[in-house]
């Protein structure tokens, strides 16, 4: 069975790349993540070629993981970063990025945020509100900077065709402003003597069954701008697929870039993939505590819960379960769950799984975004290992050590009221 390129069973044991997983569990327990460097790169190349006819920048959406060794590796090989948060920045520049291939967009910027992005010449920002422009514009003149290149984000309105939580282009979504407030913003320009009214920008969702979304936010979009000739840098956003299940199908890239290309002529065109870049280059390897048969079901309960991988309780989330070694081909319908006190606490549900036991080792599959980034110390438990595997394939290394009781608790203090 092969997931992708890197990942895939060998002799009926599950490698990424060269390294067998279950080699790597045993030298830094579970739950862990792995993440293949190779099959992360690969991705964004695939993706650079795609849209090559654009000429399109692409800009990794740090939010889906921030992992220092996947930073440094897509800003070797050529990617800009989105960032939502100053912290996002501050981990994108101490993984070598460049302030100007920065892009940091987020309803809810800080002016303290705004100030230190500002300070760091970051190459743009995406606004959404338009007291920030203001907030922009003040912290520039403050600090003697000329032009802020900003490019605002509209509210197309649009429904995307995805899960309610990760639609955000529709009407009463939070994200954007709205065309007429884009257009009575850009009529009065001169209100904003740093500001660099440079682009748009739009993003109607994440994990986009279809184009027809995109397509629509982006003819709304030039609509709004065709008065303004100097504005001629488009963001498309991200939202771009990945398949979280075997052998499903995803929108045609070249279909979708065939139906960008006239409309784009003559613009600079930026991306921000996130899941797209990262998401099938990173299993979550967990190990069988208990098999438990009851009210006619059997439960796997792992070493791994929702506070390491959200996705399942948060979205109803499918991830593939492979053991890593495979032996016994006799399977039963069973709930992989783990041990948070929480009933939503169910990575699987109604899988045809084979007959494990206690001790065994799986991974859930496709988990490279949205899996660590998400992941918290709910129940007081310790935040996984993350390990990559190196571009070559044939090594990995550690680039996160698992948490221990003592980092949660190193930051509070008990209180002496005497």
């Amino acid at each position: 069975m092969v997931f992708n390129a890197s990942i895939r069973y060998v002799d009926d044991s599950l490698f990424i790349d060269g390294i067998a997983a279950d080699s790597i569990a045993r030298e830094v327990g579970t739950p862990a993540y792995v993440y293949s460097l190779k099959q992360v790169t690969e991705n964004y190349r695939r993706l650079r070629a795609a849209f090559a006819p654009l000429d399109a920048r692409i800009h990794y959406s740090v939010k889906a993981n921030g992992s220092l060794a996947l930073l440094q590796a897509l800003g070797q090989a050529g990617a800009g970063f989105d960032c939502v948060s100053a912290g996002e920045i501050d981990r994108c520049l101490r993984a070598g990025a460049h302030a100007p291939d920065i892009v940091f967009a987020g309803v809810g910027k800080t002016r303290e945020e705004i100030a230190y992005a500002v300070s760091c010449g970051i190459g743009w920002f995406n606004v959404e509100n338009v007291a920030e422009l203001s907030y922009i514009n003040d912290i520039a003149a403050d600090t003697g900077v000329d032009a802020v290149k900003v490019a605002l984000r509209l509210n197309p309105q649009v429904s995307a065709n995805t899960h309610p939580y990760m639609a955000t282009g529709h009407g009463a979504a939070k994200f954007g402003l709205t065309a007429d407030v884009i257009r009575e913003v850009l009529s009065r320009q001169s209100d904003y003597s740093r500001l660099d009214f440079a682009g748009i920008h739009i993003h109607v969702g994440s994990q986009l069954g279809d184009t027809a979304a995109t397509l629509a936010a982006l003819d709304a979009a030039l609509d709004v701008i065709a008065p303004h000739p100097r504005i001629r840098a488009v963001n498309l956003g991200g939202g771009l697929p990945v398949a979280y299940r075997l052998n499903e199908e995803q929108p045609s890239l070249a279909s979708l870039v065939n139906e960008l290309r006239p409309r784009l002529d003559g613009f600079e065109v930026l991306l921000e993939p996130g899941r797209a870049l990262v998401a099938d280059a990173g299993l979550l390897i967990a190990e069988v505590l208990y098999v438990k048969r009851q009210a006619g079901q059997v439960f796997y309960i792992i070493d791994a819960s929702m506070a390491e991988l959200l996705r399942p309780a948060l979205y109803d989330a499918h991830h593939e379960v492979a053991p890593l070694r495979r032996g016994n081909d006799e399977a039963v319908i069973a709930q992989v769950v783990g041990p948070v006190c929480e009933s939503a606490d169910v990575l699987a549900r109604d899988r045809l799984l084979p007959r494990l036991q206690a001790g065994d080792r799986v991974a859930l599959m496709t988990a490279g975004a949205y899996g660590m980034s998400m992941a918290s110390n709910y129940n007081a438990r310790p935040r996984p290992a993350e390990v990559v595997v190196s571009e070559a394939g044939d090594s990995w290394r550690f680039s996160r050590r698992r948490e221990t009781w003592e980092n949660m608790h190193m930051d509070e203090v008990l209180v002496n009221w005497a």
